[in-house]
């Protein structure tokens, strides 16, 4: 049997790793090098194979920034309420002078739904690679107006309005207004 089948800590801690190396867009290559922890190690965490040493932890927890509490903390398990806060830099996946996506979801449940405030400048677009099969958006504009493409599929938004869409095709959502675009978007995945 697996380490996680016995160690509920263990399995946090994989989930965990996985969903904030997934979260800073890092492979394990890359979490390897910014942690000091070995990629093979990395992979048997997350894949719940190994319990690691509080040194490994704490190299994990130092290369997203977090202390070792932050990284193995449910803040859920212990409140009914859980805050994202709006000043809260590290919930920023895209900031730069055309488009700024601000994670709204609290991380460990970004598996199946995903909740993002879009802001995007005029004439920009913001182009995704297919997600997974099944993924879903829903995106609602609440100021501007934005084209949306999925697929060989089209379509025109204004303020107020809303698009679901497929996800695991091609997809875009251009500002083709001349003030800045301003969206909520959902996205679900089986």
């Amino acid at each position: 049997m697996k380490p996680t089948d016995h160690d509920p800590a263990s399995h946090t801690l994989s989930n965990r790793v996985t969903e904030l190396r997934k979260k800073h867009k890092l492979t394990l290559d890359q979490l390897a090098t910014s942690s000091g922890v070995s990629r093979s190690m990395l992979s048997q965490i997350e894949r719940g194979q190994a319990n690691p040493t509080l040194t490994v932890t704490f190299r994990i927890a130092q290369a997203f920034g977090m202390s070792i509490g932050e990284l193995v903390d449910q803040p859920w398990a212990s409140s009914t309420i859980e805050v994202v806060h709006g000043e809260d830099k590290s919930n920023l996946f895209r900031s730069d002078k055309k488009i700024q996506i601000r994670t709204l979801s609290p991380l460990h449940i970004e598996k199946n739904i995903e909740f993002y405030e879009l802001r995007i400048q005029p004439g920009t677009s913001l182009t995704s690679a297919p997600h997974f099969d099944g993924t879903k958006e829903l995106l609602t504009i609440t100021s501007g107006t934005a084209q949306i493409i999925s697929g060989d599929n089209n379509c025109k938004l204004s303020e107020g309005d809303s698009a679901h869409y497929r996800g695991d095709l091609t997809h875009s959502i251009e500002n083709c207004g001349d003030c800045e675009l301003v969206a909520y978007l959902v996205v679900t995945s089986q």
